[in-house]
């Protein structure tokens, strides 16, 4: 299993389990989420409360709704930017992330991250912001979106931000 890791925050953002489509040259990954139902599970174990003479022992049976990603890598939703905040973030998070690039990854980066931006921004208002468990301000942001007419989450990740980890 190959597990990604945010290169400037260490945390785990996305694993193997779940497909990309490279966009923007490759340099935004998306990602389809979906929402699934988590909560107790409803065993029946054929015996009957009435014929024992015990009541129906009730349990706490709330399902909670919860999209996949965010919960298998306990992403932490985030404020919405406006357009200055997010070119704001975005030139910071070049800075911080080139500097940590082997100097030929660092050169493609920064080749197709204007294009990324771009596609980015055309989305602003309709994004939702994730960061990983730690929420560390310098951080890569995952961004989560809904196509038109779609019920479940697509994410997109700067595939750059991404480390690869054996698992």
């Amino acid at each position: 299993m190959l597990v990604y890791q945010d290169l400037l925050s260490g945390d785990e953002l996305l694993s193997d389990s779940f497909t990309y489509k490279e966009l923007e040259n490759g340099v935004l990954w998306e990602v389809e989420g979906k929402w699934v139902t988590q909560g107790p599970v409803d065993v029946d174990i054929g015996a009957n409360p009435s014929a024992e003479g015990g009541e129906d022992e009730s349990v706490d049976d709330t399902a909670v709704k919860v999209v996949d990603i965010v919960d298998t890598f306990r992403l932490q939703e985030q404020p919405p930017f406006d357009k200055k905040s997010f070119v704001s973030y975005i030139k910071k998070y070049i800075k911080n992330l080139t500097a940590v690039l082997e100097p030929e990854k660092a050169d493609e980066f920064k080749k197709g991250v204007e294009g990324a931006t771009k596609f980015l921004l055309s989305k602003l208002k309709d994004l939702q912001f994730f960061v990983g468990e730690s929420m560390k301000d310098e951080a890569s942001v995952v961004f989560a979106y809904y196509k038109d007419g779609a019920t479940n989450p697509t994410f997109l990740y700067f595939s750059h931000g991404l480390k690869e980890i054996k698992c």
